[in-house]
């Protein structure tokens, strides 16, 4: 399914209109990232958008980095 598991960020749906304003309809698609995150010392899959991601990141939340050992209560991402 095409969902955020963070922010519920779906699919969006409308018209393309051509030149000669023919309308079809299209799918607009969240741009889904697999990240695997650590918390308190588990590991989850999520599916999250890279707009969540990026707010994670600002927030200071998200850390990337190659050892899961978060020091906090902030959320680890590991590489796969």
């Amino acid at each position: 399914m095409q969902k955020c598991d963070l922010t519920g960020k779906g699919k969006q749906y409308g018209s393309n209109v051509s030149f000669s304003q023919r309308h079809t309809k299209k799918v607009w698609k969240p741009n889904l990232q697999t990240k695997t995150l650590v918390i308190d010392g588990k590991k989850i899959q999520m599916k999250l958008s890279t707009q969540a991601i990026r707010t994670l990141k600002k927030k200071g939340l998200l850390t990337t980095s190659k050892s899961a050992a978060p020091a906090s209560p902030r959320v680890s991402v590991t590489s796969k």
